[in-house]
């Protein structure tokens, strides 16, 4: 189910609003698509409570600047994808890193027919593939700040903010709001209480999601992708340090995998953090993030 609404301005891509089933929910996305063929289309999988509009900016690049399609999207009941009461959600990480990206792939596979597809994952977006139906098909991936973290892998001071999150007010006002109250806690947007508990789980635990597989996670499949894969760490992210982001590779067992360390001073940035590489005023490492 697509609703067409496209713009067009000098020097800024064709943008196209879709819709995109996903089980019983519906996905809000959007298509950034350069003038000319595009040669590949990039799908943003974003981090957990990052909006897709927060990738428009380089999205938006992708296309003015090295003629690609883009697709941002918002994973189900939330952001532009939220569709009734949090309260009422029973949307799950699992859902968050499994099933919606794998719907999102299958619509933009029968909407560019023939386009190479790449998969760029931000934060947990690069970590579902194994997970996946299709994965085999993808032409390339790219990880940024994507890998299983834990509570301890984290440099003090942050640790105690972590830990904070964990097993402070966070867990409480959830369980009697009935979803995450992030905006009130001040800790970021809110969130269904299902991606809560689970994210928790898995953070909070030696082994990350391997403790859900054969219950709300299929049996993972190391070999299935084969394309080339990037990995991507950021210097200075205390959120998910380098040395977990290194622990994602074993993801990407029958695939040539690469990595790339961003520091901020090499960009004359102050920081860039678990978040601020797609930031419009972190273009400078762009080039880098793409590794082209």
């Amino acid at each position: 189910m697509n609703a067409m609404i496209q713009t067009v301005d000098a020097g800024r891509p064709v943008q196209q609003e879709i819709r995109i089933n996903s089980g019983e929910y519906v996905l809000s996305a959007r298509l950034f698509r350069p003038l000319g063929k595009p040669r590949a289309v990039v799908i943003i999988n974003g981090a957990t409570g990052v909006r897709q509009r927060y990738y428009a900016a380089f999205a938006t690049w992708l296309a003015v600047e090295r003629g690609l399609a883009c697709v941002t999207y918002d994973y189900r009941d939330f952001g532009a994808s939220q569709a009734g009461p949090l309260r009422l959600s029973r949307a799950t990480m699992a859902d968050w890193c499994v099933h919606d990206p794998a719907a999102v792939r299958d619509h933009v596979w029968s909407l560019l027919p023939g386009v190479p597809i790449w998969h760029l994952g931000h934060s947990v977006g690069g970590m579902g593939l194994a997970f996946q139906d299709g994965a085999s098909r993808l032409d390339r991936v790219i990880t940024v700040a994507s890998g299983p973290v834990h509570l301890r892998d984290h440099p003090w001071p942050y640790r105690a903010l972590a830990a904070a999150f964990w097993y402070g007010p966070a867990p409480l006002a959830t369980r009697v709001m009935g979803y995450l109250p992030g905006h009130a806690l001040r800790v970021g947007p809110d969130l269904p209480k299902g991606v809560y508990w689970q994210w928790r789980k898995w953070c909070t635990t030696r082994g990350f999601f391997m403790g859900d597989v054969g219950e709300t996670l299929p049996y993972p499949d190391w070999n299935a992708v084969t394309c080339p894969v990037r990995v991507v760490a950021v210097a200075d992210d205390d959120l998910v340090p380098p040395r977990a982001v290194w622990r994602s590779m074993g993801f990407f067992r029958n695939a040539v995998v690469t990595q790339k360390v961003l520091k901020p001073a090499r960009y004359g940035l102050g920081e860039i953090g678990h978040v601020g590489m797609f930031a419009q005023s972190a273009r400078a490492c762009w080039e880098d993030v793409l590794g082209e």
